[in-house]
């Protein structure tokens, strides 16, 4: 026989994960189709013909902006930003444009609206962006270029070199851009909504579970003294915690919501999405392969200070707003 006290922590959890499904299918759906349209319309070639001739300064905003609206995976970020590097792009710029891409993305932004609410979500993009182009800015002035390696990277057709040789393949079906009528993008985009949501599903699943059972079954009160207001690492280390425990940003964002719910503060959950989706494992593998270890940790370093930079943002000035 299960004990009153388990039993209601676990008719809670269940409760609450069947809320968060409700909630986060239809968001994560429709985010998975404008995430297709974008992809359809904005190609990672296309990108790195915009931003190799733009310079630093206007480099680095245009960068971040493109980073945040091209919904681009690692595996495409990577090769994007080796074909920028290999043209000759500004690191500086380049990395605006590598900070922006994993911490603010479609599907990030429509799950913050849906758990959060809209004035989280826009603070949060406002928020990433300015970091983005900060960093971008700062690391461009350090003189790092040094430190990329010359090497040759193969994802989804395309072959990219750092050392100024770049090769791509034509579209999806066979088909070029020019040959795409709106409505096969459209359907194209579609499709690869039901197929991404069809292959994200379990990661969806795992990270609901997960606040589930944070919310039913973690006392309050343990959660408060480890990410509480009342301890001053907490930020730092929700930035650093976010790391080993990332899979995928549509399953990190429920465990977020519970945290928040539990009574974590905003700016502390928001340190630990950015610094997993940032400083994710198979973004560091991939990454490896294009910069020397110091600038790796330098990377690594600069997502984590984002993150309890925006984290301490949100505990203190935005407190009243978010």
């Amino acid at each position: 026989m299960i004990p009153a006290g388990y039993e209601t922590a676990l008719l809670e959890s269940w409760e609450y994960f069947l809320h968060l499904a409700i909630v986060l299918a239809p968001l994560f759906i429709a985010a998975s189709f404008v995430v297709g349209l974008a992809q359809e319309y904005l190609p990672p070639e296309r990108v790195e013909a915009v931003l190799r001739s733009h310079d630093r300064g206007s480099g680095n905003v245009l960068a971040a902006v493109l980073g945040a609206v091209t919904p681009f995976c690692s595996c495409s970020t990577v090769p994007v930003l080796a074909g920028l590097l290999g043209a000759g792009a500004p690191l500086g710029t380049s990395f605006s444009f590598l900070l922006a891409s994993p911490i603010v993305n479609w599907i990030a932004v429509f799950l913050l609206l849906g758990l959060f609410g809209a004035n989280v979500a826009i603070a949060y993009v406002t928020a990433a962006l300015l970091a983005a182009i900060v960093g971008g800015l700062v690391i461009g002035s350090l003189d790092l270029e040094h430190y990329v390696k010359e090497v040759r990277i193969t994802a989804g057709g395309r072959e990219i070199t750092t050392d100024g040789g770049t090769a791509t393949a034509c579209g999806c079906d066979g088909a070029t851009t020019a040959e795409r009528t709106h409505r096969d993008r459209i359907t194209a985009a579609a499709r690869g909504a039901l197929s991404f949501f069809r292959d994200t599903l379990p990661y969806i699943v795992v990270g609901i579970a997960i606040g589930a059972l944070i919310h039913g079954a973690v006392p309050e009160t343990v959660l408060q003294r480890v990410a509480g207001p009342e301890n001053p690492l907490a930020t730092p280390l929700a930035a650093l915690a976010g790391a080993p425990v990332y899979v995928s940003i549509s399953g990190m964002l429920p465990i977020a919501h519970s945290l928040a719910e539990q009574g974590i503060p905003i700016g502390t959950v928001i340190a630990f999405v950015i610094g997993g989706a940032g400083v994710s494992i198979p973004n560091l593998i991939l990454l490896n392969k294009l910069f020397e270890r110091r600038l790796l940790v330098i990377y690594a370093g600069t997502v984590v200070a984002i993150g309890v930079a925006v984290g301490v943002l949100f505990n203190t000035v935005l407190a009243g707003v978010v």
